[in-house]
């Protein structure tokens, strides 16, 4: 598992500049994904340090389990906790690992390279698959569910809301009137049908990519997720620790934004998000987007 689940960090010299991780200190990387940023907190920190590491992906847990465990031992030894769950769990999750204030927390928001390139998991619109886009498999209902029974306002609310997608309308009359004949159950299926109510390819991002995101966002409860786990967030970390947060597209980063300029117990430490510069992005196209906020609690 661990060799199959393929995820670079993104922005990771910025970000362990920034979290400072020192030996003892006690660190959460609450999207812990493929473990990328993890491991080099821990290298980082060094002996005595505690990460706790969470994920809503089974996947990503054993995955990173495997890579965590290669870290070479320390002398007093690190701890590290893995759990499964949705970050917006922040409280009780730390709660039940022990710890009751944290000097670094990490948040890198989004789907990883691994999700978005495994067919079966229903993100991408490039291979056809089953039309699921469940960060945890096991939890809600799918996309196709949401497609196949919202009504449709609420389907072109999610689409203007979490997309930003101009023709939402459009899109949301136009898959009510194609499940009333069969419903959806495919990526291709979603993928073509926008594709046509936009009238083809336009520009250089797919015309359901959009669509897509709005969606994922939807099933996942993203933005939900990450408004309820900011304020957790800043009661966990102790003074003096720091707030680090990755998004990937405006939504995400005008929550953050405005979430640590309203917070009176934390000092911004980037005037302006941080954004990777132009060798990363050739490294990882997928790195185009990020932007970094990091807030100190004062």
């Amino acid at each position: 598992m661990g060799g199959s689940f393929q995820h670079t960090a993104v922005l990771p010299q910025a970000v362990i500049e920034l979290l400072d991780p020192r030996p003892g200190g006690i660190y959460v990387d609450a999207t812990l994904g493929g473990g990328s940023h993890a491991t080099l907190l821990l290298e980082r920190a060094g002996p005595g340090a505690t990460l706790l590491g969470i994920d809503a992906d089974p996947a990503a847990l054993a995955a990173a389990g495997e890579r965590l465990a290669t870290l070479a031992p320390s002398k007093p030894p690190q701890r590290i906790v893995l759990a499964h769950g949705n970050f917006r769990g922040l409280a009780a999750l730390a709660g039940e690992a022990g710890i009751a204030q944290a000097d670094g927390i990490l948040f890198d928001l989004g789907v990883s390279s691994h999700q978005l390139d495994t067919p079966e998991r229903g993100f991408s619109f490039n291979v056809d698959a089953p039309l699921d886009m469940r960060l945890d498999p096991a939890q809600g209902p799918g996309a196709a569910d949401l497609l196949n029974s919202l009504p449709e306002q609420e389907l072109a609310d999610i689409f203007y809301r979490y997309g930003e997608e101009r023709a939402s309308r459009r899109i949301a009359r136009w898959i009510v009137e194609r499940r009333q004949k069969q419903p959806f159950s495919s990526t291709a299926e979603l993928a073509s049908l926008v594709s046509r109510a936009l009238g083809g390819q336009r520009g250089r991002i797919h015309p359901a990519t959009r669509t897509f995101q709005a969606l994922r966002i939807a099933v996942n409860g993203e933005l939900d997720s990450l408004a309820a786990v900011l304020p957790q967030a800043v009661e966990l970390l102790a003074p003096g620790g720091r707030l680090a947060v990755i998004s990937f597209h405006s939504l995400e980063d005008r929550i953050v934004k405005h979430f640590i300029r309203g917070e009176a117990r934390l000092r911004a430490l980037t005037k302006k998000p941080l954004e990777a510069d132009e060798a990363e992005v050739a490294a990882n196209p997928r790195a185009r987007s990020a932007k970094l906020r990091v807030a100190e609690r004062v």
